[in-house]
């Protein structure tokens, strides 16, 4: 039985591992080749995780090209507009077409407030914010000359509500809910849906390195704070794939009267 998204191109961000890297294999389960990006090199100093890397970059490959789809994966930068464009050109030119982006890429840093350097400030919206914007930029007309597609872009439970001892990243998961309502307005005569998904908690290797520990000592900071995240359900977290089977949904047809919309995955922490 063919796939849900059978004969579609998807153009992910931040591809290597993690979310990004589920998204590649489910979208490419669903019958979907896949155009991808990401840095798959050093971060911003203050990023307390280790980045990806290219080995894990060709892992998502593999792990692609064993559902049976081609894989487009590619060194680059969301800060660097003109260099994705110039990606996602390219493997549009090969593949035909462009239906499903999934701008996914971004950073987190636990710091409390005045920790927070400019640095840190700027390049936190840089990336999380202005590289979603590029993201938009560099695919939008593909999608327009295709017919129409959806666009999901990852924000965060902290895109509603917040995530303790980082304004930086708050302030640039919140914007990306303003950005969805105004692209989904505009670009919706262009028969383009865009919506968000606002993961909580996931398990990702963005909670390696010394993550956890930072996350401890800005924690005792202001100790209540530190239960904002807590869920409704007995289960604590989420695994990288049941993002993904979102991000399914809003790429399929299935959803295709869904748009300008916010989609929590976070076991109702949000409402904690």
């Amino acid at each position: 039985m063919a796939g849900r998204l059978a004969g579609k191109v998807a153009f992910i961000t931040g591809v290597a591992r993690g979310q990004g890297r589920t998204h590649a294999v489910r979208l490419a389960s669903e019958g979907a080749d896949i155009i991808g990006l990401d840095l798959a090199g050093p971060l911003p100093a203050a990023v307390p995780y280790d980045p990806a890397t290219p080995e894990d970059l060709e892992e998502t490959r593999r792990l692609v090209e064993e559902q049976g789809r081609r894989a487009l994966l590619s060194v680059g930068d969301v800060r660097d507009l003109p260099g994705m464009a110039k990606i996602v050109d390219d493997g549009v030119a090969e593949l035909g077409r462009l239906d499903i982006v999934a701008a996914n890429a971004g950073i987190c840093i636990p710091q409390v407030w005045d920790e927070i350097t400019p640095e840190d400030f700027g390049a936190t919206l840089d990336i999380n914010t202005t590289g979603v914007w590029n993201t938009v930029m560099a695919t939008a007309h593909h999608l327009i000359a295709a017919g129409g597609g959806s666009i999901i872009r990852t924000s965060s439970y902290a895109g509603k509500k917040i995530q303790p001892f980082m304004v930086h990243y708050t302030t640039s998961k919140h914007a990306l809910v303003g950005m969805t309502r105004a692209f989904a307005a505009e670009l919706g005569p262009k028969n383009i849906r865009i919506n968000s998904v606002h993961p909580g908690g996931v398990a990702t290797p963005m909670g390696g390195g010394d993550m956890v520990s930072r996350l401890e000592r800005v924690g005792e900071s202001n100790p209540p704070l530190n239960l904002m995240a807590t869920t409704f359900l007995e289960q604590t977290w989420a695994e990288p794939e049941e993002i993904s089977n979102v991000v399914a949904f809003l790429a399929s047809d299935e959803s295709k009267f869904i748009t300008a919309e916010h989609i929590s995955i976070d076991g109702g922490s949000q409402y904690f």
